[in-house]
């Protein structure tokens, strides 16, 4: 399956940097019918790295994973603390996870291990990730 990665620093931005990131390569893929969805799940995750990891590492890393009907991307960053969905609805902050709980159909967690390591229980950060399409055929169980 096909993989693109991309570095992100901890700066306004990047949020916008990795949704534009993550339409060029879906549409590139034909997964128009996804984009306006991950490029959004995406952003939140960034956001989230960017706000809670801030000061802990050099930022952020964007992987994305994708198959003939759908994707998976994970978010990595430095920062160990898992992230857990808040009890009910706050309309100033903390709505992140419950969007991406809600358009991912419940398709997401969260590891530790750190950026390309792809070492689950590694140390080092985190890596949280969610899917969106059909799931990938060579990952069972998911």
């Amino acid at each position: 399956m096909p993989e693109y990665s991309l570095r992100i620093p901890s700066h306004v931005t990047s949020p916008h940097i990795a949704r534009d990131f993550v339409t060029s390569v879906l549409q590139a893929q034909r997964l128009g019918g996804i984009v306006d969805d991950a490029a959004l799940c995406v952003s939140e995750l960034v956001t989230n790295s960017c706000v809670h990891a801030a000061g802990t590492g050099t930022g952020a890393g964007l992987l994305l994973v994708t198959n003939p009907a759908g994707m998976r991307a994970t978010v990595f960053d430095t920062d160990v603390t898992l992230p857990v969905m808040k009890e009910g609805y706050d309309a100033e902050s903390g709505r992140g996870l419950w969007i991406l709980d809600s358009l991912t159909e419940g398709r997401w967690g969260a590891e530790r291990g750190g950026w390309r390591t792809g070492q689950r229980g590694g140390e080092g950060g985190k890596g949280v990730w969610f899917e969106l399409g059909a799931p990938d055929p060579s990952r069972p169980g998911r």
